[in-house]
């Protein structure tokens, strides 16, 4: 087990994410699990509503979402699992138990490698399994003085993953390394959203600090009410202080407890004791049967599992001679990576299609809050006004311009030129004219340059560019000029 050690100390942390998956029905029964934007109470049915008699049927969908992470995160799929019931009563839980999974889940002992940038240590995995969520409860506080609780049933039964980590997270900065990476991962697999923002989400982590030269002790806080990896990182440095002021006190009165994270203060507070297993009173699921998965059914997962990140990232970087850092950014999501590589293949330079999506599309993507996929610029769209580029037909500077309309309005580069009369002028005949008249023009600018001040073509450049409203095409117009030079 890897710990941060610092001089004294060193914070132990294990994270559970449970993780919203995208399946068209819910966990047990048939009603849509898209339940987001329907009035309070209207997407329920009596088994997601824990109705006396109604009985749970098991939707495929989300055992293979399941086992498909877990091949992701390099798990062990062993071929029974079961279900279990785990017991608590709030009012957001109506059968007064959350069907869940306890000793034999679908995916054990895994591993996750952070990025290079993040450390590159490894994180183990605990485990991979099925939870089905809760109903929502909102808090109100009338004008009146009035305090009550409304509760709406409609994500009562959506379908949940839970990834649980080992202890081997060594500080708050590794906590949310680890989320964004398994975060790009559930995207990858189509399977979540992933916002945290949205709930879809969502992240608890235990927490404990203990002297760098002592053994590991049995306390350990639960943190709760994270909704963004900014808010995973500073609740967990929150804490990781709290703890170590409580030590350096010499007092240690720390109990093992569940505490929330209050964004507005930035800080936690004590919510109540923490639960352990036997609390729950877990026992097998009796309306379920186990389950059995074949090695044929496993390996037909296995062959739906797309091209991960670090595999693709590895892959542009030896096929298409990317640096790391290029590489990196351009698969930070599946639809970035389709689109760099869609783009490629239509300019034959990828160099330049990596170049032009660093620099300027995910720039503009980033001002504008948008996805690649709201983007209006298409892969051949891209492509087509590099090769553009490369032909003379417009040359870079006039390309930043055409780039920037292309993004605001969806035109090609070639109707924004022609609209325009952007085109660069490559005709060496007629540039050959302008330079003429440019030589003609400016005498002193000749005299200088002919004394040995070579800066002087420079400013010849300049008037040439000025006279065709900056069309004319930089090489050629070196090549003229330096002609003409000569020849006076």
């Amino acid at each position: 087990m890897a710990t941060a050690v610092t001089e004294k100390y060193r914070t132990v942390i294990g994270l559970e994410f449970h993780v919203q998956l995208l399946t068209e029905s819910k966990m047990f029964c048939a009603c849509s699990a898209q339940y987001a934007a329907n009035p309070p109470n209207t997407v329920v049915c009596p088994v997601c509503l824990g109705l006396p008699g109604a009985l749970p049927v098991i939707n495929e969908k989300v055992i293979e979402c399941i086992v498909m992470t877990g091949m992701a995160l390099n798990s062990q799929i062993p071929e029974f699992a079961k279900f279990d019931r785990k017991n608590y009563p709030y009012p957001d839980l109506p059968k007064g138990y959350q069907i869940s999974q306890f000793d034999l889940p679908f995916c054990i002992e895994g591993h996750l490698t952070l990025d290079e940038e993040d450390g590159g240590r490894t994180i183990g995995i605990t485990r991979v399994h099925q939870e089905e969520d809760t109903a929502k409860s909102t808090h109100v506080t009338a004008a009146s003085g009035e305090r009550y609780s409304l509760v709406d049933f409609n994500r009562s039964g959506v379908p949940l993953m839970e990834v649980v980590t080992e202890p081997d997270i060594a500080s708050p900065e590794e906590a949310a390394a680890f989320g964004r990476k398994l975060r790009q991962i559930v995207r990858y697999l189509g399977i979540s959203t992933g916002n945290m923002e949205d709930g879809a989400m969502r992240c608890d982590a235990n927490i404990s600090v203990w002297p760098a030269d002592a053994p590991l002790g049995d306390i350990k806080v639960e943190v709760k009410n994270m909704n963004s990896f900014r808010a995973v990182e500073r609740a967990l440095y929150f804490e990781q202080e709290r703890q170590t002021r409580i030590l350096e006190s010499g007092n240690d009165t720390r109990v093992t407890e569940t505490r929330g994270w209050v964004e507005t203060s930035g800080e936690t507070v004590s919510q109540r004791t923490k639960e352990e297993a036997h609390d729950y009173r877990y026992f097998p699921e009796p309306d379920l049967p186990p389950l059995q998965l074949s090695r044929e059914w496993i390996e037909g997962v296995r062959e739906k599992l797309p091209e991960l990140p670090a595999a693709k990232k590895e892959r542009f970087m030896a096929e298409f001679d990317l640096s790391d850092y290029d590489a990196s950014l351009l698969t930070q999501s599946r639809d970035l990576a389709d689109y760099f590589e869609a783009a490629s293949a239509g300019a034959k330079n990828a160099k330049a299609v990596a170049n032009w999506m660093s620099r300027n599309l995910l720039q503009r993507l980033n001002e504008s809050g948008s996805e690649i996929g709201d983007c209006k610029i298409s892969p051949d769209a891209l492509a087509e006004m590099i090769l553009m580029i490369e032909s003379g037909a417009i040359s870079n500077r006039m390309a930043q311009e055409v780039f920037d309309q292309m993004f605001d309005t969806g035109k090609s580069a070639k109707v924004i030129v022609k609209e325009q009369g952007l085109a660069q002028i490559s005709d060496e005949d007629e540039l050959a004219g302008i330079v003429a008249t440019v030589i003609a023009e400016n005498p002193a600018a000749v005299q200088d340059f002919n004394q040995g001040k070579k800066r002087a073509i420079g400013f010849l450049v300049g008037q040439v560019m000025k006279a065709t409203r900056g069309k004319a095409n930089p090489g050629i117009v070196n090549q003229k000029l330096q002609e003409a030079l000569r020849q006076d």
